[in-house]
């Protein structure tokens, strides 16, 4: 059998470079470690409102266990008026990840 060899040059332009798919998911994640978000963030993230969010996420007792920092989990859940809601950031999107189908279904 014959075979051909060929030279490809594709430019790539001076703005812009190649990684991997694995190294920009790390990069993406690496953007969240050490970052809290407040309700409003979450809020955003989500493009729902915080009502919705505690009743579909935080409260369930399904998510709270994994959730509740009193459980070992990143979501601070405040305990008194005054006190506002925290999430780990990088934690808190990987769970909202993983748990797309259950949260939304």
């Amino acid at each position: 059998m014959q075979q051909l060899s060929v030279t490809l040059t594709i430019p790539v332009p001076s703005d812009s470079v190649l990684i991997k798919k694995v190294e920009l998911e790390e990069l993406k994640q690496a953007q969240l470690e050490g970052v809290y978000w407040s309700m409003k963030d979450l809020e955003q993230r989500i493009n729902k409102k915080n009502e919705w969010i505690k009743e579909n996420i935080l409260y369930p007792s399904k998510f709270r266990k994994i959730l509740d920092v009193e459980s070992d989990g990143f979501v601070f859940y405040p305990k008194s008026k005054g006190q506002t809601w925290t999430f780990q950031a990088s934690k808190m999107a990987e769970f909202l990840e993983r748990n797309f189908k259950d949260i939304f279904s």
